[in-house]
């Protein structure tokens, strides 16, 4: 089980400022992301992927519990969005390094699910390549990532051709959310 953590609440009020009708949530874990963006545009057309099917089955029932509408869709990252395009494309992503000192104090949560790699950017690499080619014209992609990964983000997201690269600071003034077109 994941924490929620404020970075999570401000990619959520992020997306929530933007003009759109259809949002896709990569790696949706229990579906909070996709669950607080549905509750509040009840009329998007909101489609959650996950690579865990245990996952995907938490995240069908709160959205049963909560009475809320959203598709979810088994598969890693973009995958199951072959052929499609979205206004706006959200992920929280691992991006913990897998030698993060931090780890060791997280007790709750998997560790597949918060760990990208040596550096934290592998999952965010993959995510970034894909992107460009789900987006519609002039849609947006909301990335949630760690302390200190904002340059690096920035040119996978500029390598990648997308544009209109920005970040936003979480409550502590650290940039945790980078955005593009």
């Amino acid at each position: 089980m994941l924490i929620p953590r404020p970075e999570t609440e401000l990619l959520v009020d992020l997306a929530l400022q933007l003009e759109f009708s259809s949002i896709a949530d990569l790696g949706t874990g229990s579906g909070a992301i996709a669950l607080a963006i549905k509750r509040q545009r009840p009329k998007a057309h909101v489609v959650a992927t996950d690579s865990s099917a245990a996952a995907l089955a938490v995240a069908r029932r709160n959205a049963v519990k909560h009475g809320l509408e959203v598709e979810f869709r088994h598969g890693r990252w973009l995958e199951p969005l072959a052929g499609e395009r979205f206004d706006l494309i959200v992920a929280n992503p691992p991006y913990v390094a897998a030698n993060d000192r931090h780890l060791a104090h997280l007790h709750f949560e998997p560790m597949d699910a918060l760990i990208g790699g040596s550096d934290g950017l592998d999952e965010i690499r993959e995510i970034a390549r894909a992107a460009p080619g789900h987006l519609a014209t002039g849609g947006r992609l909301l990335l949630e990532h760690g302390m200190g990964q904002e340059r690096a983000i920035r040119e996978l997201l500029d390598l990648a051709g997308l544009e209109e690269i920005e970040n936003w600071p979480d409550l502590a003034r650290i940039p945790r959310v980078t955005a593009a077109r």
